[in-house]
């Protein structure tokens, strides 16, 4: 009898099996962090760059301006931290698959891999590759520019 965990959600019970091939997994692992560390990351810096653009400071008197200025900031901060974010978070998927791979690599994983292996694999802190900060970017409308916007 096969444990509740390792079975599939009820309504695909009836559509069989889902079957891995681990050295397919291990060569998908393996290429997804080369994608990461020599496609991805060496580009995080020139993204940062653009972001780091200065804008003017705003009119005082254009309140309209301000607001889209501040919410334009607070969005491309947001964007920013989403996009040094993605190289680690895509990097814990290649280190799970690789972990995975590797406990069954001389196995029939056929028939030894469970859906709690793979949870387990994917839990694991100690898989998830250090992205490093996203940079922090100025807000043209912030006190920490040289002239402040004064809000009437």
């Amino acid at each position: 009898m096969i444990p509740e965990e390792d079975q599939p959600a009820p309504w695909l019970r009836d559509y069989g099996g889902i079957e891995a091939d681990i050295r397919q997994l291990r060569e998908f692992a393996d290429r997804l962090a080369a994608e990461v560390e020599h496609n991805y990351a060496p580009h995080l810096s020139y993204i940062a760059d653009d972001m780091m653009a200065a804008v003017p400071n705003p009119c005082d008197a254009f309140i309209e301006l301000v607001d889209f200025l501040h919410a334009h900031h607070q969005t491309q901060q947001a964007t920013t931290e989403m996009v040094y974010a993605v190289r680690g978070a895509t990097g814990h998927l290649a280190a799970a698959a690789d972990r995975v791979a590797t406990r069954y690599a001389g196995t029939d994983a056929f028939s030894a891999a469970r859906v709690g292996d793979v949870e387990w694999a994917l839990a694991d802190p100690s898989t998830v590759l250090p992205s490093g900060p996203s940079p922090a970017l100025s807000d043209p409308t912030g006190p920490d520019i040289d002239d402040p916007v004064v809000l009437p």
